[in-house]
């Protein structure tokens, strides 16, 4: 079958999708992750004792896209609906700052997770209603391409086969509609680290989850060149005890990647999922000097990348900008070099 019969009339071109989609993993760049809803930056203002308000927010997100020279190795933020309409304390829209930086605007647009009713444990994401008018709206304002994050947790006889399927699905219909609106659809199908299992465990649960994925965004008629995926590592659980390498979660998480995921696909971006800013950047780096691999392994950080910034900016929100933003900059130097595997603890 031939993609073009696959394209549904309506669709923004496919060379337009894959041109944005092959921009956000771009040589030596990667995404930062500065999307989280109200409640959960409220936790991590919370955590180094900033007052969580609008301005407060509008503030510190103008700082980590505003950080001088953030584009040589950012090709994409992922914002919330609040950020996207915002600017800068100037009054310039945060999108034209990214635009003008070279950095493509991204919006989350999953309502968040709940529980997956019937199935005691497991979650499901939810806000396919209205979501096209959403993503209508969304490109209107600049973005470029979304987000939808699925939870997957490990446990005694989870996951179901039900509840992956019906977050497969979840983000099979998700990618359909943004690819509509012309908007590159950044799935993302998270196995949560957290739990006693061992790696081989994570291993055979996130190949289940990633098989079933690209199963339903085939069936949905999604369009893989317009695609990208945001992975998590195959990992030990936080409480299994096990310790693994830095080469071991590198081959692990290869060797199940490449067994799942087409190489039509543009590139895969990493989420840190709670692990240290140094071990996210390591196995990165690992990954990359394992290959050459059949797309670009980049990343797609949001804690890994701002959590030593905030803490400098709390202790002075006035005169720590800076400082702050030099931190932000180091980090994305830092997974830029490890999106090319030359990245080093020295450097």
């Amino acid at each position: 079958m031939k993609v073009s019969s696959r394209v549904r009339p309506e669709t923004m071109s496919i060379e337009q999708l894959a041109e944005t989609a092959q921009a956000m993993v771009a040589a030596g760049k990667g995404i930062i992750a500065i999307d989280e809803s109200n409640a959960t930056i409220a936790k991590r203002f919370a955590g180094v004792g900033i007052e969580n308000s609008e301005e407060q927010r509008r503030a510190y997100r103008e700082l980590l896209l505003t950080t001088p020279k953030l584009g040589e190795h950012i090709s994409g933020a992922i914002l919330y609906d609040e950020t996207i309409r915002q600017a800068t304390k100037s009054g310039v829209p945060f999108t034209k700052v990214m635009m003008d930086n070279g950095i493509i605007p991204g919006i989350k647009v999953d309502k968040g997770t709940q529980p997956l009713a019937g199935f005691p444990g497991e979650m499901v994401t939810e806000g396919l209603d209205g979501l096209r008018a959403r993503l209508e709206e969304y490109y209107k304002l600049g973005a470029r391409f979304a987000k939808w994050r699925a939870v997957i947790n490990i446990g005694d006889d989870i996951p179901s086969g039900t509840c992956i399927e019906a977050n497969s699905h979840a983000l099979a219909r998700y990618a359909a509609l943004c690819q509509e609106q012309g908007l590159v659809p950044m799935v993302e199908p998270e196995v949560i680290m957290d739990g006693s299992h061992d790696i081989d465990t994570c291993f055979e649960v996130t190949e289940v989850v990633l098989r079933s994925l690209f199963d339903s965004l085939y069936q949905n008629s999604v369009l893989l060149e317009g695609t990208i995926l945001k992975a998590s590592m195959v990992l030990p659980g936080t409480t299994s005890g096990e310790k693994a390498s830095v080469d071991e979660v590198a081959a692990a998480t290869l060797q199940c990647l490449k067994s799942t995921v087409p190489a039509i696909l543009p590139g895969i971006v990493f989420l840190s999922g709670g692990q240290s800013d140094e071990d996210a950047t390591a196995h990165l780096d690992a990954m990359n000097r394992m290959g050459p691999n059949p797309w670009p392994l980049s990343f797609s950080y949001g804690r890994a990348m701002q959590s030593a910034a905030l803490k400098l900016w709390s202790q002075d929100l006035v005169n720590n900008v800076a400082k702050a933003q030099q931190t932000v900059y180091a980090r994305a130097r830092d997974n830029g070099l490890a999106a090319l595997g030359q990245w080093s603890k020295a450097a």
